[in-house]
């Protein structure tokens, strides 16, 4: 089983902890004050999600549309206000700080657009393949990413079971060659735990913020954990520090 990666210059085992769009609670969602208040708490990175702008720009933000409803792809970057980073700005200041990224590129049609081709683009551009991985609710969205650049490390996000009459989560991820499932908190047992280990993928969760579940999480060997509350993520250090799960 290949293991969680680690940050460039630590040596840090277990678990990846990551702030669900920063560190949401202190700073507004997906901003880079709130990322970097994530890795100030002491967290590996964070988790954000990418949109795209009527002319092309890619910035992040979690929903379509602003607070003030405008659809952020009818906006020229010009009238987007600026607490919301540009994907380009991200990056630079994830190279600048060693932050891990779980990159998500958000569903908006049956099709995939240039987000895709413009993401991995941007992650190469600013030395960043080692340290993202991109994740999407969309098998097409992880399908095209393969495709286009397959060495940059895949996610299969989901938040409910797929089954008609066989669980259809292993059967896609084995198509898309993703490295990871990345399944709502609620959906992991011992059962999953030991298919992502036969078929060697890790296990990234969302969005966990009771220290209960972390517990928990951590006791069946997940690789990430992903939430809002730095402290509650921290708490799987002590679970480490007790004697962390294995995952051979």
């Amino acid at each position: 089983m290949t293991s969680s990666p680690l940050l460039p210059g630590t040596t840090l085992p277990g678990t990846l902890l990551l702030g669900h769009r920063g560190s949401p609670r202190v700073h507004r969602e997906n901003t880079l004050p709130s990322f970097q208040a994530a890795l100030e708490a002491g967290l590996d990175g964070v988790e954000l999600d990418v949109r795209r702008l009527a002319d092309g720009s890619l910035v992040i933000h979690h929903d379509l549309n602003l607070p003030d409803g405008r659809a952020l792809n009818t906006l020229q970057a010009a009238e987007v206000p600026s607490d919301v980073p540009t994907l380009d700005a991200l990056l630079a200041w994830a190279a600048d700080s060693g932050a891990y990224l779980n990159v998500e590129i958000k569903f908006e049609g049956a099709r995939p657009d240039d987000r895709v081709a413009g993401t991995l683009k941007a992650v190469r551009a600013h030395g960043l393949g080692d340290r993202v991985i991109v994740s999407s609710f969309s098998p097409l969205i992880l399908k095209a990413a393969r495709d286009l650049d397959p060495a940059i490390e895949r996610g299969f996000l989901y938040h409910r079971s797929y089954k008609v009459g066989v669980d259809l989560v292993p059967v896609v991820a084995r198509r898309l060659g993703v490295a990871a499932l990345h399944p709502h908190h609620s959906l992991i047992d011992e059962a999953l735990m030991e298919t992502a280990k036969r078929e060697g993928w890790r296990v990234n969760t969302w969005t966990v913020n009771d220290p209960a579940d972390v517990a928990r999480l951590t006791a069946l060997g997940v690789d990430a954990l992903i939430g809002d509350l730095p402290d509650v993520l921290l708490t799987a250090r002590d679970s480490a520090a007790e004697g962390p799960a294995t995952r051979d």
